[in-house]
């Protein structure tokens, strides 16, 4: 059976301000590894997050991202497919799993895949596929790029993106509630208009936050450029534990924002800031301190055994 691996990031969308344009990768990984078996059928294996919740069928986040793929490069459909994936990315908290499963079975598609048409399908191809998918380019672009990215669509709906990084000082600390949420129920909330004084002080606070994130760490220009006027006021009724939270946090000085749609909460922490983020936290959060994923996914290049 020829196989591959594939390691993928957790990400965090929007880190505040940069509402559908900005993601970070985090240090939190999914695996997937994924075979041809020559015979005819779906058999998927899940451990971790999502055992024993999600379809085990051609109905799998991974397998469609496969079979999309397949059709994309315009190669043949391979009729048995065997799947273990190992989460380790909680579903529906904001951490970019749906993504992470979407670019898992991309490239996992390209690797395996003959060489002529997976030497057609470019990295490119692959990131337009995923925000496809995905609908938006936020998330897959630091899962398939690593560190901290700016995406955007052209006029035509092509997406692109622009990789930088972060200084090393500036570390995230993700904070999980057990509580879940949907990005399609969120996004609903949000208005279809906003006014011109919001989008104007979001295009200055995201502007800022670049700034704030590759530059020597600074906790006041940090608070000040994790501000935000466009998604997370309008979510906050849904989600008021995370706000809560952020609202807590802020007030010390930490600077927080809601991860994605929420509710995992991310604070930005320096060594002025690191001991001022437990003491704000209660014990229905998990806490846990991640570095900047600098390389994003990881392919093991198939081997047959």
């Amino acid at each position: 059976m020829t196989t591959v691996r594939i390691r993928v990031p957790a990400t965090s969308a929007n880190l505040g301000p940069g509402f559908d344009a900005l993601g970070l990768a985090l240090s939190l990984y999914d695996e997937v590894e994924a075979g041809l078996t020559g015979e005819r059928g779906v058999h998927v294996t899940v451990e971790g997050e999502g055992a024993g919740e999600v379809d085990l069928g051609e109905g799998h986040l991974v397998v469609k991202a496969m079979r999309a793929a397949f059709d994309r490069m315009g190669a043949a459909q391979p009729e048995g497919l065997s799947l273990v994936c190992r989460n380790n990315i909680p579903h529906a908290r904001g951490l970019g799993s749906s993504s992470a499963a979407v670019c898992a079975g991309i490239l996992a598609a390209r690797a395996l895949a003959d060489s002529e048409h997976a030497a057609a399908f470019s990295d490119d191809d692959a990131y337009a596929l995923a925000a496809e998918m995905e609908g938006h380019p936020d998330n897959v672009a630091p899962c398939l790029a690593g560190g901290l990215t700016i995406s955007w669509s052209d006029h035509t709906g092509a997406p692109h993106m622009v990789k930088l990084a972060p200084d090393q000082r500036v570390r995230p600390v993700v904070l999980i509630p057990q509580t879940r949420s949907s990005t399609e129920a969120t996004r609903g909330l949000l208005p279809k208009d906003v006014p011109h004084k919001d989008a104007s002080f979001n295009a200055g606070r995201a502007s800022l936050l670049i700034a704030a994130l590759t530059q020597r760490p600074d906790p006041g220009l940090l608070l000040a450029a994790t501000e935000d006027r466009l998604h997370q006021p309008y979510r906050a009724p849904v989600m008021r534990a995370s706000a809560d939270l952020v609202e807590r946090l802020r007030a010390v000085g930490v600077p927080a924002v809601v991860s994605g749609a929420g509710p995992t909460v991310l604070a930005f922490s320096t060594p002025d800031t690191q001991d001022l983020i437990a003491p704000e936290v209660g014990n229905d959060w998990h806490i846990q301190q991640m570095d900047v994923d600098p390389v994003g996914a990881n392919v093991q290049f198939p081997e047959t055994r």
